[in-house]
């Protein structure tokens, strides 16, 4: 045994002895109290003298407890605040030894605004609010989409905005074509719309066959007494019901609110693969920091983390036999299971299936994305292949709203975790955009440039440190960036400026770095399209930021002008007409309608847009 590790392990028994027996979650520090991994447990002390048992470690571990010089505890609860804690700290610290879900994949739901008279079905990304009804997480928009269509047949519930709801004077298109049973003027009334609601919500928790069987009697007596319009709506419901009950998957009907989750190792990448039974689709997941870890760690970092951030199924199923499996299930709160036979084994071995076909596209990208890096390490002299490359670019018109971008490429693609936006705070941009000449456009690209550099660097560490910067401009940029940059260790950082090229023609670009001359990259070969690409990625993301910021600051624009309107009253009247258009357009009563506007205020409104 190393000298470290008996120094580490003598640590952790010093520890153990002060530990808690209590749910929560430990951090084990290294040197300079950088935290080298976060774990959860329903026993903090049973749970660390484990790591006391050095040969039964992987060798991941036990290098990790080589490094242990300090340890602390957090005390929770229960189980399910010991999950959200250690994900919380895990997503914050990214800890060198902890199995990391690094993918930044947000999921849409279906929400029900149960606070309301008249809840509406609404399509939803975004952290949950307390006392609304989430449902899903779906694969992608066109599942949800799918879904969305088929229990608006089903149970004709609004999806309209509020204020559109609570300004119409006759019924929609919605309630046309029978996918709305109109509320917003009174075509329903208040007890039978929430008996819809009631029943939407519980088909969607899974206590569906109750409301068809309740259909199919509403349906059988509407016929008996002639109403065969109504019994077609009784039919047409039930038959959308169905279809999304059995979806693509008619032979596993049978199974209602749970997800199928895999795992698959192939060439050293571990798979992980999602299949959402209750809401349709399938989504791959690439742990990092796998090595030495056995599938069912990984697993259970993987529910841990996944969990934490979105709506559990009444029952989760999994490839491997997790040993912390009741610990997560009162965590979770979903039954875990792993099953030998039956239906819910085919659609393991359908996941498993696609978690290798989903290793074999990711090798085969990985494979085309490192020759072209390796490519760019013989045209750029570089030192070694590029790890991280950053590349910049900027947006503003005529230096207003101005911004900048910055998206980082990998051996593994597009890092969209570690892009960045910048809000312009060079103080002479508005001014010096009053003149537009070429020149001083110019120079405040330059200025931005600086700007954006000098921010972005304050904050480099060993960690985010570039390759290589690629720049959108010319000499001129890269110039400006060298000077910006002057005070900075750039070893080893490729700065590259990259210009367009006769008729801004793509593929014909300039590429210009400091002591040489500048070149252009082959026409239509592989190392011009990735480079191409890299910009165009760049260029797309800083467009959508400027466009959000200039977007923003004219509804900002317009009501601020108004004496007496704060962000608070702001907020209520865009949360109530949904627009500044629908504001312009509504009268000094309908205005006096929102919280907090009284008459007078309402009629300086309604004179500002007059």
């Amino acid at each position: 045994m190393s000298i470290n590790l008996k120094q580490g392990l003598e640590t952790l028994k010093q520890y153990i002895k002060i530990a808690p027996e209590q749910p929560g979650v430990y951090r084990m520090l290294g040197e300079d109290d950088v935290v080298l991994y976060v774990g959860k447990a329903k026993n903090i002390k049973r749970r660390i003298v484990s790591y006391s048992h050095i040969q039964k470690l992987p060798a991941r571990l036990q290098r990790m407890v080589s490094e242990i010089q300090k340890m602390e505890f957090i005390i929770v609860e229960n189980e399910a605040k010991a999950l959200l804690v250690e994900n919380e700290l895990i997503k914050r610290l990214e800890p060198r030894y902890n199995i990391l879900l690094k993918d930044d994949k947000t999921f849409p739901h279906l929400v029900i605004d149960v606070h309301s008279d008249f809840p509406a079905l609404h399509k939803y990304r975004g952290a949950r609010q307390d006392g609304n009804r989430y449902f899903g997480p779906f694969a992608n928009v066109l599942a949800v989409n799918n879904v969305q269509s088929i229990l608006q047949k089903a149970f004709l519930l609004r999806s309209c905005r509020d204020s559109v709801f609570q300004n119409r004077e006759r019924a929609c298109l919605m309630y046309q074509i029978k996918r709305c049973s109109a509320p917003c003027v009174g075509k329903i009334s208040l007890e039978d719309y929430n008996h819809l609601v009631k029943e939407a919500i519980d088909f969607l928790d899974g206590k569906n066959t109750k409301i068809q069987e309740e259909l199919s009697l509403k349906m059988q007596k509407a016929s008996e007494d002639m109403d065969y319009e109504q019994a077609i709506v009784f039919r047409d419901r039930i038959k959308a019901l169905t279809s999304v009950q059995s979806g693509t998957l008619v032979e596993y009907a049978d199974i209602k609110s749970c997800d199928v989750i895999g795992i698959l190792r192939k060439h050293d990448i571990v798979c992980i693969q999602v299949f959402f039974i209750r809401s349709g689709g399938n989504v791959p997941y690439f742990p990092q920091q796998t090595e030495d870890a056995s599938d069912a760690d990984i697993l259970e970092a993987f529910l841990s983390s996944f969990y934490s951030e979105h709506l559990p199924p009444k029952e989760i199923i999994v490839s491997e036999i997790l040993p912390n499996k009741s610990f997560l299930e009162t965590a979770i709160g979903a039954k875990i299971n792993t099953y030998q036979k039956g239906n819910k084994v085919k659609l393991m071995q359908r996941a498993l299936e696609n978690a290798e076909a989903a290793i074999d596209r990711k090798m085969a990208l990985e494979t085309s994305i490192k020759s072209n890096l390796l490519e760019m390490q013989r045209v750029f002299n570089l030192p070694r292949m590029p790890q991280r490359i950053e590349v910049y670019d900027n947006s503003h018109t005529q230096g207003t709203n101005s911004v900048g971008g910055m998206i980082v490429a990998t051996p593994e693609g597009f890092d969209k975790k570690s892009y960045r936006k910048f809000n312009i705070k060079t103080n002479d941009l508005k001014h010096q955009a009053m003149d537009t000449t070429d020149k001083i456009i110019n120079n405040d690209d330059f200025l931005m440039m600086k700007e954006v550099l000098l921010r972005r660097f304050a904050h480099m560490t060993s960690e985010n440190r570039p390759d290589i910067i690629l720049l959108d401009g010319g000499l001129g940029q890269l110039h400006a960036v060298h000077e910006a940059l002057r005070d900075f260790d750039l070893k080893d950082i490729a700065i590259i400026a990259i210009s367009k090229g006769p008729d801004r023609n793509a593929g014909r670009e300039f590429y210009h770095m400091l002591g040489r001359e500048s070149f252009s990259l082959p026409y239509r070969s592989p190392i011009a399209f990735y480079m191409q690409n890299i910009r165009d990625e760049a260029h797309r993301f800083a467009i959508g930021t400027h466009r959000a910021r200039r977007a923003k600051s004219m509804v900002q624009s317009h009501l601020d002008e108004i004496e007496g309107i704060g962000d608070k009253r702001r907020r209520d009247l865009l949360n109530y007409f949904g627009s500044t258009a629908q504001i312009k357009e509504a009268s000094i009563k309908d205005i006096q309608k929102v919280p907090g506007i009284n008459k007078k205020t309402a009629e300086k409104i309604y004179n500002y847009f007059h």
